[in-house]
């Protein structure tokens, strides 16, 4: 079980570093669900490291983080849900000129 829980923490830190380095060199955007998808996996899975070994900061600190990207995906999934629903509704009828 060590060695699973150590392939994934470590899997999670690059997965941040990588996130990170593509955001800071500009070939990924902060604000899409790319990098947020990569943050929020590789903070999970760190805490989930973290926790096992007893690094309590480090699993505090990644559960938050884990929880900020919970927060900013669910705002996600309810912006594409608004705009799905939004271009799905049929646009209203033009109202009838004067005098007709």
């Amino acid at each position: 079980m060590s060695t699973f829980i150590t392939i994934i923490g470590t899997a999670g830190a690059v997965v941040l570093l990588l996130a990170y380095a593509m955001v800071s060199s500009g070939r990924m955007s902060a604000d899409g669900l790319t990098y947020q998808l990569l943050n929020f996996g590789g903070a999970a899975t760190l805490m989930i490291n973290s926790a096992y070994h007893s690094a309590w900061p480090s699993a505090i600190l990644n559960l938050v983080w884990s929880g900020i990207g919970v927060w900013t995906l669910s705002r996600f999934v309810a912006r594409r849900a608004t705009a799905r629903r939004h271009t799905a509704e049929p646009a209203p009828a033009p109202a009838p000129a004067h005098g007709q």
